[in-house]
């Protein structure tokens, strides 16, 4: 059995759901110290002008060092707003966003208190609608050494470090993508950006 060690994410990039999709089973670390500019609480998707961060504010912890699972989401900024506004701009020229855009709105909608809440109901609706089933937990603590069939991409899977570099295992596989002509085919976006540019066909991707 192949195991994989993820870190909560906010609309992941393929990377990540390439290890949902292909590992037998999942654990997503909810006792790793919070990190700013990660996928924790960012996402990029392919916008008009190019690569577009989304990041969702977090309310500052009480201690320099404080658990994923305790991360409470901020209200500042009218965040939802602008990500909808930001999802749907980006993302509405595309062949399925109208297919899809009334399962996503709702997050958008709806407050959650908790980051790794929002990010796993999020997740759990892309399994979906990609229809992959992985078999998926939280950490019970944090785990430091591994067996030789479980693989830590905590930290691999990353928007400042290179896929190339840190996860060999993954190759991205060119996909139509709206503004393609524009800036060329920009690989390991959101995962959004799969799905709403191909539909069904995420999954032949993944």
């Amino acid at each position: 059995m192949k195991i994989a060690y993820l870190s909560s994410a906010y609309l992941a990039p393929v990377e990540y759901y390439t290890k949902l999709k292909t590992y037998d089973r999942v654990f997503i670390e909810q006792h790793d110290y919070y990190i700013k500019q990660t996928y924790r609480n960012r996402c990029t998707i392919a916008a008009p002008d190019g690569e577009l961060a989304l990041s969702i504010p977090t309310v500052k912890p009480s201690t320099a060092k404080c658990p994923m699972k305790d991360i409470r989401i901020s209200d500042h900024g009218n965040w939802r707003r602008l990500h909808w506004n930001a999802i749907e701009s980006a993302y509405n020229g595309t062949p399925f966003f109208e297919y899809y855009k009334d399962d996503f709105h709702p997050f958008y909608e709806h407050k959650y208190e908790f980051l790794t809440d929002f990010n796993e109901e999020l997740c759990q609706l892309i399994c979906r609608l990609i229809d992959i089933e992985p078999q998926v937990e939280r950490t019970t603590e944090y785990k430091v050494d591994f067996a030789a069939h479980e693989v830590d991409f905590r930290e691999a899977i990353h928007p400042k470090k290179d896929f190339r570099l840190t996860d060999p295992e993954f190759t991205p596989r060119p996909y139509y993508q709206v503004f393609e002509a524009r800036h060329g085919f920009l690989p390991n976006l959101s995962i959004i950006d799969l799905l709403f540019n191909m539909g069904p066909e995420s999954l032949l991707i993944l």
